[in-house]
């Protein structure tokens, strides 16, 4: 009787909360407010700060760079720079998107409180801006679009749309705790990409018929209102960091790879899209041209794009963004900075820094090289481990790090 009874509260409970995020999201959408009137704010300094602070003390860059605490954002994953260079939003793999202010354009955060607290997010790790404004941030598997969020963010209540529908973004019975951290791009044809993880280590045979025709274990694009949805990239494992090359429109992505095949194999992969439809070979591929041996005696399609650029096994690359600033030396104009989170599945373990790829006029790649580290110590312990990389209106770069809680900015010549 006790259980059952415990069992209806919850059950009532949760149906409440849903009702009520429902309902926000509904009076959002038609310009009314929700009563909520309290934001979650950030202490910027104090202890932690400072903690943070020592352990950027041991960060390596190249001469005349240097690295800072941006703002203190728990949880920080990946970053959406305001296009009006007010604000930055950063995403959570939990239940909170986060406002960052530079109100005295120190370079140094004012403010960081809760994005839109009326409404319940779920792994809102994924959020972009369109070139005119307009935020929008995967979730899970729900897509909102906030227009003029720059401005609506000081309030609580602020302008909210559907994209994709809560249990429309991929199918209800596929949602899973595994690869869900979606991330999403505008793209210069005014497209919105997204990314959908599969949830396996290898995505098994009876999957692959439904994961491709929603386009799990690829990236989706649609209209920026969610119609005409197709799959514009197949093959990918879980891709959880992507951007579109300024000099021709080409998407690029990463790829996190198979784990479980030993510390040196497969390798993490960096991806260049030339044309709609094409596929990256997973699951034939675990990384590179590293067969799975859940496929190695099944043939693969014949026009697998393999990647432009091997990275370290098990590395865990991440956000990526092509860099168009003017404050960093000239060779690094064009080129690619990614984080790497950091090995999880590797016996000495690897990863938590931020790499460059150098990228040629053609769109061909030049060399790859560890940009910033520091992160993993000499006893194999994590300090902190990069997410996203994001580049700010001067020319700076930002780096998100979810284990610290943290975003800290490179600059040169400072």
């Amino acid at each position: 009787m006790r259980n059952t009874l415990t069992a209806c509260l919850l059950l009532a409970t949760t149906s409440l909360a849903s009702a009520q995020t429902t309902d926000n999201l509904e009076k959002l959408s038609n310009f009314q407010s929700t009563g909520v009137t309290e934001f979650t704010y950030i202490e910027q300094t104090g202890k932690n700060a400072d903690a943070i602070k020592k352990t950027l003390e041991k960060i390596k860059l190249p001469a005349g760079f240097k690295i800072s605490l941006y703002a203190i954002v728990p949880d920080a994953r990946h970053m959406a720079v305001g296009p009006q260079g007010i604000v930055t939003f950063v995403g959570t793999r939990k239940t909170k998107v986060w406002s960052v202010t530079d109100r005295n354009k120190d370079r140094v955060a004012d403010e960081v409180k809760d994005f839109a607290p009326s409404l319940s997010m779920a792994i809102p790790n994924g959020p972009c801006f369109s070139p005119d404004g307009f935020l929008y941030i995967a979730e899970q598997n729900r897509v909102l679009v906030y227009p003029a969020a720059e401005f609506f963010y000081e309030s609580p209540d602020v302008a909210a749309f559907n994209v994709f529908k809560a249990g429309t973004l991929i199918p209800e019975s596929e949602v899973s705790y595994n690869h869900t951290a979606r991330t999403c791009r505008i793209g210069p044809d005014g497209k919105l990409y997204i990314s959908l993880g599969q949830p396996f280590n290898v995505a098994p045979k009876e999957k692959l018929d439904l994961y491709n025709e929603q386009g799990i274990g690829g990236i989706i694009r649609s209209d920026t209102d969610g119609k005409n949805r197709e799959v514009y990239s197949y093959g990918v494992r879980n891709s959880v960091g992507m951007d579109f090359n300024p000099a021709n429109g080409e998407l690029w992505f990463t790829d996190n790879q198979v784990d479980g095949m030993g510390d040196d194999i497969p390798p993490g992969e960096l991806n260049r899209q030339t044309a709609m439809g094409q596929n990256f070979g997973h699951p034939w591929y675990g990384g590179g041209t590293v067969r799975t041996n859940e496929y190695k005696d099944a043939e693969p399609p014949a026009d697998i794009v393999h990647p432009v650029v091997e990275m370290d096994a098990h590395a865990a690359d991440l956000g990526m963004v092509f860099y168009t600033g003017s404050q960093f030396p000239a060779e690094y104009k064009g080129g690619i900075f990614s984080a790497q989170h950091g090995s999880w599945n590797r016996t000495t373990p690897i990863g938590a820094r931020v790499m460059f790829t150098a990228v040629n006029e053609d769109g061909s790649v030049g060399a790859t090289k560890v940009f910033a580290d520091g992160w993993l110590d000499a006893n194999g312990e994590y300090l902190g481990r990069p997410v996203d990389v994001a580049q700010l209106r001067d020319g700076s770069i930002l780096v998100s790090d979810d284990l610290a809680g943290a975003v800290y900015r490179i600059s040169y010549g400072e």
